[in-house]
């Protein structure tokens, strides 16, 4: 998928993440200047089957039309396109520089209670919103 163009836009620079229904890349958009990093996320429909195919499209656009109205928070990533290609589905959202979660949680080091308190009531303003 390295170096592929999605949507005759969005170069593949690399793979970020890979689950149990697809990929996420880091990508850059060749039709704006610059060519700003994006995040692409790849959704790969588990079955062919046309019925399943056309529930999975609405399901889809439905949370692209979600992720449209989230898009007002600064810790909450942009949508900026979608598209389907080959019964497949992207999301292209805004690159949020950072790092993962799970770097936070280190094994075995206990964190205070002020520490918790803090995560949580940054965690939870952005579930409010």
């Amino acid at each position: 998928m390295i170096g592929k163009l999605l949507d005759h836009r969005y170069q593949v620079i690399r793979v970020l993440a890979t689950g149990g229904f697809g990929e996420t890349y880091i990508a850059e958009d060749t039709k704006r200047p610059g060519n700003p990093v994006c995040v692409v996320k790849h959704l790969k429909p588990l079955s062919t089957d046309p019925s399943l195919f056309d529930t999975a499209k609405r399901l889809f656009h439905s949370e692209a039309e979600t992720l449209e109205k989230l898009g007002n928070h600064d810790q909450i990533p942009r949508l900026l396109a979608y598209f389907d290609e080959n019964q497949e589905f992207y999301l292209v959202q805004e690159f949020i520089e950072g790092h993962p979660l799970n770097d936070e949680l280190v094994p075995d080091e206990t964190w205070t209670e002020n520490e918790v308190i803090d995560l949580l009531i940054e965690v939870l303003s952005i579930l409010e919103f």
